[in-house]
This record gives C-alpha cells, structure tokens and sequence, in this order.
C-alpha cells in the first residue's frame, strides 16, 4: 500500500538527479574560461537535454518536483550554496550568481501577472529600475534601514504602477501590452530629463549594511577569504526563498483559483461573479512589489543606477525569461534566468548578438515546446487533489 501510495505519488529520485546534474554541469561552466571548452559545454547540454527528452526523462523530473517540491527545493537552495562556496573568493562569478537570484525574483513577479492572471506587463525592467532608484536615493539621503528599504523598493513599484491600472482595466490583449510599453518609454526619458536622479549619467547607490555589518567589505573566516558578494548572495537567496513561497501558495489557494479562471476566460469570470477589476489590480500590484524589491537590492549590489540599464530592451529580456522558463512554471523560470544570464556572460564571442540569440530561443520554444523548456509541473490547489 505505501509502495503505491509512493508511485502515485511521484518519485524523489528523478529530482535529486535532476539538481545534481545540474549542480555540477553549472559549476562547470562557471569554472571554465576557454571560449572552445564553453562551446563544447553548451553542445553537450544541448544534446543531453534533447537525448532526455526523447527518452521520455523529462517527465518523471517533472512529476517529481510537482508531488516532492518541499524536499527538492531543499536540494536545491544547498546547491545554490554549494556554488557559492566552491566559488566563494570568486568575485564575478558570485555576482553572476546573486544576478540569477534577482532576476528569477523579478520574473516570479511577471509570473503573476503573465501566467496567473493575463496581465500583460512589458515594462517589467521599468519596476525593476523604480526599485534600484528607490534604494539610491533612501540609502543617500535617510537613515532607513536597508533591509526597509527593499521593501519600500517595492511598495513604491507598486504604487507607481497603480498609475497604470486605470488604462490597462480598460483595455485588453496587444492594447493593455501597448500601455505598459508606453510606460517603459516615458519612464526612461523622465529618468534622464531629471536631474535630481542624476540625469543620463544616473546615481551612485551605497552599499548594504545590516547592524553595522558593511555588505561591501569582504568576510575572513581564520585563513578563508570570502568575496563581499557573498553576503549579498545569502540575502538574495532569502529573498528568492519568500518570493517563491509566496507565489507558490497563491497558486494553489482560493485566489490562484480566481486568478486561473481570470486568465482562462474573463468574460466567463465576470458572469460566475468574480471581481475582475479586483484579481486584476491584485496580480498587477503584488507583481509589481515583488519585481520591485528585486530591484532595489540589486541597485545596491551593482552600486550604480541609470537609465540605460532598464530600458524596454531589458523587460523583452524579462519576457523572453518567462517565456523560455514557461508561463506559470516557477521551477522553469530558474533554468531559463540561469541560460539567459550566465551564458552571454561566459560566451564572450556572442555578446553582441545576445538579444538575436534571446529572440531566436523564444521563437524555437514558441514553435516547437510552448509550454517552455521544461514540462510544467501538475497545478495542484488543494493537498491530495489530483486531475
């Protein structure tokens, strides 16, 4: 009985080799400078992922992070760590890796808008940037505590969004998309018109400190030299912890209910009497606060903010993030920041083509798995709730 109860259930192993794998493969490509020997990395991932998926491996991975999520997710916040320590003195390496962090954060938070609910929102960067900003000016000017200051990074996205709440209910498909593009827009020319945030040549954001504890200065543990990235990466982890909880339980509650039949057919949910205007204003906002967040921590890891670093180019970045990883895949979203991130940044020869490159896996994902790259796992709302 408990042996079926177990099959049913979904085996734990296909994950813990899943993350392994994936563990050792990362910390290949990270340690690897040689442009051939990346070259031939990304073959092989390549033809790996292609070889599983014909033999029918990426399913029992799939169901295995859908039914033991909690353990495997355990598995794989100690591979996080297992990364940072094996490149723990490793400067740019570990703020690759805290960038991966955040930008999940941000897409987790486009995640609710896109998958959730049908909100379009293609100003994503525009709230990343609103959070960036916000920590550079509070960090400069008041005696806030930093780890407040992410979380007014967020309240601030939400709020400035809220500005386009009006529009966007108003409007449906490419036109909604169109406001927040609009947005996007005029959020960057108003950033380099706008002298007191330092015009075109933006603002310096001074780095975190927590109880005196200056994130900027690196950690000497006896003989062991830490980088000063690592702290920021033990807060970012934590936030990307919260966030993924977070988004997790609205998914298999009563509002990701509301939410998935908002996003299914809104017409339909309007006459079975949900709120449409409600679940709409609650994804946006709640969306928006998460990507924010992301924002204002990653303003005071990179100690500097302009307008050029959150253009519309860079919410198409965060877009082709969540079409990659899968609309409302939240596992998917990890393996497609880390493709999105770390290779342009290791594949030096393609640099300049990165958005052709981005563009060319949204097209291919598109035509060949529009679900994304990875199989999306069961959305279960209830415990013991099955299809």
């Amino acid at each position: 009985m408990i042996a079926g109860e177990q099959h049913a259930k979904g085996a734990l192993l296909p994950g813990v080799v899943a993350v392994a794998l994936t563990t050792a493969y990362l910390i290949a490509l990270l340690a690897v400078e040689k442009q051939p020997l990346i070259i031939g990395l990304l073959a092989l991932a390549i033809a790996a992922v292609l070889a599983a998926n014909w033999l029918g491996w990426l399913a029992p991975v799939s169901r295995s992070f859908a039914d033991r999520e909690e353990p495997l997710a355990g598995l794989a916040i100690a591979a996080a760590f297992a990364v940072a320590v094996f490149f723990h003195d490793d400067h740019f390496v570990l703020l690759l890796v805290c960038t991966v962090l955040l930008y999940t954060v941000a897409t987790l938070g486009l995640n609710i808008q896109f998958g959730y609910a049908g909100v379009l929102n293609f100003a994503g960067a525009s709230f990343f940037g609103i959070g960036a900003y916000t920590s550079a000016v509070f960090n400069a000017h008041t005696a806030v505590p930093h780890l407040l200051v992410l979380l007014i990074g967020g309240l601030i996205a939400a709020l400035i969004g809220s500005l386009l709440l009006l529009p966007v209910l108003r409007t449906r498909g490419h036109y909604a998309a169109l406001v927040t593009i609009a947005f996007a827009l005029l959020l960057k020319t108003f950033l380099e018109v706008n002298d007191v945030l330092g015009g075109p040549q933006g603002l310096q954001v001074k780095g975190m400190k927590i109880f005196g504890w200056s994130f900027n200065d690196n950690i000497e543990i006896g003989k062991i030299s830490l980088s000063f990235y690592w702290s920021y990466f033990v807060v970012s982890m934590l936030l990307l912890i919260g966030a993924f909880i977070l988004v997790r339980r609205l998914e298999r509650s009563w509002i990701g209910l509301n939410l998935d039949a908002l996003r299914l057919d809104e017409t339909a949910a309007n006459c079975f009497g949900l709120d449409v205007a409600r679940w709409k204003i609650t994804a946006f906002t709640l969306g928006n606060f998460l990507i924010g967040m992301a924002g204002a921590l990653f303003g005071m890891i990179g100690g500097f903010v302009a307008p050029n670093n959150y253009t519309f180019a860079d919410s198409l970045l965060l877009v082709s993030i969540l079409l990659l990883g899968g609309i409302g895949n939240p596992w998917g979203l990890v393996v497609a920041t880390v493709i999105v991130v770390v290779v342009p940044e290791k594949l030096q020869t393609i640099q300049e083509y990165r958005f052709l490159l981005y563009a060319l896996l949204v097209i291919m994902v598109l035509l060949f798995r529009p679900e994304g790259l990875l199989p999306r796992p069961v959305r279960r709302y209830f415990p013991g709730w099955r299809p």
